[in-house]
């Protein structure tokens, strides 16, 4: 009888084929080699390759907090460093793999030109996890940023700074796009602080 840590294994395997093949060139029996498993025990829990994907989105949708932002925010309090610290760990996994990773989500995005409703909508999910988190930390900081920030659309805007920088890291093998890309947003909210001091003085 097939049991629940088959259909991890054969997560597992997914989620790092995904990330380093993609998932069109990723086949069923690349799966079942990696994870060890055969045939049976794939469609036994996933009738088809896309089922495998939506468990694939399901998993980084629920795991957003304790795989990415939880390791990323240790022992950092201030909002706006969270935001960093959360762009740094995209950094180092750059880093560690020469300038080879590229974010899970956006690069499945990317892949999938015109996927079906159901993973468009679990792909917008993802999206809106990683927007939610980062606008907490613009809401706790709207004192310094400035209380007329629209936050919803400026952590857009962080996501879409994450997403083209290590989007170019990633095609020039190289740290250089993604420092600068961070660097400028760095640039961007020390404007919109030292313009809500402005206004906190008149």
């Amino acid at each position: 009888m097939e049991d629940e840590s088959t259909r991890e294994r054969l997560i597992t395997a997914a989620l790092k084929l995904f990330g380093e093949k993609g998932y069109q060139s990723t086949s069923v029996a690349d799966v079942q080699r990696e994870s060890d498993c055969h045939s049976g025990s794939f469609y036994h829990f996933f009738p088809t390759k896309q089922d495998l994907l939506l468990a694939v989105l399901e998993r980084y949708r629920t795991g957003i907090v304790p795989m990415l932002i939880e390791p990323a925010w240790v022992d950092v309090r201030d909002p706006i460093e969270r935001i960093f610290a959360l762009l740094a760990r995209y950094r180092l996994l750059l880093v560690m793999t020469h300038c080879g990773y590229g974010c899970p989500i956006g690069s499945l995005a990317l892949e999938l030109h015109e996927p079906d409703p159901v993973v468009r909508q679990l792909l917008a999910s993802n999206f809106s996890g990683w927007i939610d988190q980062v606008e907490n930390c613009l809401i706790d900081a709207r004192k310094v940023l400035g209380r007329d920030l629209d936050t919803r659309r400026t952590a857009s805007f962080v996501l879409t700074v994450m997403e083209g920088a290590v989007m170019q890291a990633r095609t020039y093998r190289d740290l250089r796009p993604f420092d600068a890309a961070v660097a400028t947003l760095r640039d961007h909210f020390n404007m919109l602080q030292r313009a809500a001091a402005r206004t906190e003085l008149v």
